[in-house]
């Protein structure tokens, strides 16, 4: 149960995750997050309303199968598999976040001064997470994809465009957290 329960090593992710690509390639299937989304929407109907999204979903019903494993992972992951809430954080970090307001750092995976109840219903705590949310769909749409398909997949592939949204990806991460972020809080 240890090896579960603990990081794994890059040596057994990192094989892992290119036996799994190896699969979806085999397979014809690509993997990512904002695809699935294109699928529920086209599920629900959004096909009436926008073109993007009128497509045959049943095609792509393997994608709501990932994101109910996601799901369900994540359910079991944070129910049986996860032994300590506190993370290991550098202590310079958790300074530089007492420093803006988030207090704790380190005792639990979610701060709550951004993901507690009090937080969603304040102002400021539902304008971050409504910018935030149109902010990541735009940006996945517009870049042909999510961190996890181009980062993944596309960098598996030697996709150029992949290099790029990846370098995005990161650069729109610095700018975020020594630019942004302060203001922020």
């Amino acid at each position: 149960m240890d090896f579960i329960l603990q990081p794994w090593a890059w040596y057994v992710a990192g094989p892992l995750i290119a036996f799994c690509m190896f699969l979806m390639y085999f397979f014809g299937k690509k993997f990512g997050v904002s695809s699935n989304l294109e699928t529920v929407c086209a599920m629900g109907g959004a096909g009436r309303f926008v073109d993007f999204f009128k497509f045959d979903w049943r095609k792509n019903k393997w994608n709501l199968v990932f994101v109910l494993g996601l799901i369900v992972g994540g359910f079991i992951s944070d129910q049986w598999l996860t032994p300590d809430e506190s993370v290991a954080i550098n202590t310079e970090t958790v300074q530089d976040l007492a420093d803006i307001g988030i207090n704790n750092a380190g005792a639990s995976y979610l701060p709550d001064e951004i993901f507690s109840l009090e937080a969603l219903m304040s102002v400021k705590g539902f304008l971050i997470l409504l910018i935030a949310g149109v902010l990541v769909g735009f940006g996945s749409r517009y870049a042909g994809g999510c961190t996890s398909g181009h980062g993944i997949v596309g960098l598996s592939s030697l996709s150029m465009e992949s290099f790029i949204a990846v370098g995005g990806f990161f650069i729109g991460g610095l700018i975020m957290t020594w630019f942004i972020l302060p203001y922020i809080f």
